[in-house]
């Protein structure tokens, strides 16, 4: 419910006309932001929260997982390299270890940065 919050609508105006490949990049930015609060969360001791954020990224890792087109060759490697980051997701929130949460964190990174570079490629191939 967006109401009469301007930054809300915005937002929701935003994901509404994105592109695949933009929705796709938001995914990427919202699970690194997730993996950042739950940091947080896990050196101001706050379980709830840093719990609550990881499963959100976990929640994002799983729709890419479920939205491969498998009729490519890389799915399967993008299904591996998501199954790898899905693991250490649910290790830190499992084990409270924050060396594997920043290990996804540098993996989804890795990911979303891979995807801006084929953006920007897509683009100048138009």
């Amino acid at each position: 419910m967006v109401g009469n919050n301007p930054y809300a609508a915005y937002q929701d105006s935003k994901i509404q006309t994105a592109s695949p490949a933009e929705l796709t990049l938001m995914l990427y930015e919202g699970a690194i932001k997730f993996c950042n609060i739950a940091l947080m969360a896990m050196e101001e001791d706050d379980l709830e929260k840093k719990h609550t954020n990881i499963v959100k990224a976990e929640n994002i890792v799983i729709e890419f997982l479920d939205t491969l087109n498998h009729k490519y060759e890389v799915a399967k490697d993008f299904e591996r390299v998501y199954q790898y980051i899905y693991a250490l997701l649910v290790e830190a929130n499992v084990k409270n270890d924050k060396e594997m949460l920043e290990l996804a964190l540098k993996h989804l990174r890795g990911m979303r940065d891979t995807w801006k570079e084929v953006m920007k490629k897509a683009k100048q191939g138009e």
